[in-house]
């Protein structure tokens, strides 16, 4: 029999060991799509346009790709106050196609709630995220969280962010996007979905002809090729985002690691820095924040979906542009 102080640690001690277990099962999905064990079908949730997110613009000027954060456990997400910046955003861009529906923590864009061994596991994790104890809904992030590990990885990343892209493709195609357009592609990557979004564009960029910008929303990401495939970067990050000191974990965003695609964009000018004063990662004072108020008296969502379009704007053709080019 253990002593009481004996049988207190064990119960740590065991939760550690299964923790690194899990992590060594993380590839698992990845190696499985590379060796076509899940065949080669993309899942969709199905989820219909709301007249402004998941929209079909005829004449559309551009299309914005949003990759969630690492609480989600489908295409759909929990989130009130991200459905309500992905309103705010698609209003602010009216000739924007805003799509929102893509799981990034899924090699094929498969539910977690969906799939065919551990369904029922996600089911009751999603339970109690959304009604308690919130501790062990927090297993759906740790598994997500693995994920994006698993996509910065060297061995395991390329697979993977081969798979995202093609999601990302399926999806832009589904929301008639012409690849051969020149209708430009923004692809947003909030918190760990960053890295998803970024190693994707590396294979994006073969299939379609328009200009490809990424960027990151409080991301988290490693030095990847796609920094150098992506037409510009935008690192938008808070003063009091403290997820960003992830960055010292990645050897190739430091500043002495010279031969890095991070440090590489950075000295051909494809990085732009922008510093998004007062805000946090997420939630109260994150940066879709509606309820929160910076100096000038917008919220943080506001300001933070105006440098989005912004952003848009100034690398998307005006009708006449595209019409003269068109037509050149």
């Amino acid at each position: 029999m253990f002593s009481e102080p004996t049988d207190l640690l064990l119960l740590p001690a065991l939760l550690v060991i299964a923790f690194f277990v899990w992590g060594s099962f993380a590839s698992f999905e990845t190696l499985g799509w590379w060796a076509g064990w899940f065949g080669d079908k993309i899942y969709h949730d199905n989820m219909r346009g709301d007249g402004a997110v998941r929209t079909v613009r005829p004449g559309a000027r551009s299309y914005v790709i949003f990759l969630s954060g690492i609480g989600r456990v489908s295409g759909h997400t929990l989130s009130f106050r991200e459905q309500e910046f992905m309103r705010l955003l698609a209003k602010m861009a009216p000739d924007t196609v805003i799509i929102d529906d893509i799981f990034p923590y899924s090699v094929n864009n498969l539910a977690l709630t969906g799939q065919p061994f551990f369904a029922g596991l996600w089911r009751w994790s999603l339970n109690r995220k959304r009604h308690g104890p919130a501790l062990a809904g927090y297993l759906i992030n740790v598994r997500n969280l693995y994920q994006v590990g698993i996509a910065a990885d060297k061995r395991y990343g390329p697979l993977y962010n081969q798979a995202m892209a093609e999601v990302i493709l399926d999806t832009l195609l589904r929301y008639q996007y012409d690849p051969v357009s020149a209708t430009p592609i923004f692809i947003i990557g909030y918190s760990g979905s960053a890295q998803m979004g970024v190693g994707a564009i590396t294979y994006l960029r073969d299939w379609v002809k328009a200009p490809i910008y990424f960027v990151s929303l409080g991301g988290i990401f490693s030095s990847e090729p796609g920094l150098l495939a992506a037409d510009h970067v935008y690192h938008l990050w808070g003063d009091h985002d403290k997820a960003q000191l992830w960055r010292y974990l990645m050897i190739g965003r430091w500043p002495i690691a010279a031969w890095s695609e991070w440090n590489r964009a950075l000295r051909q000018g494809k990085v732009t820095i922008r510093r998004m004063t007062g805000m946090g990662h997420t939630g109260r004072g994150g940066y879709i924040d509606a309820k929160t108020a910076g100096a000038d008296g917008r919220s943080y969502a506001e300001e933070t979906a105006q440098v989005i379009v912004d952003i848009i704007d100034a690398h998307t053709p005006s009708p006449e542009a595209a019409l003269a080019r068109q037509s050149g």
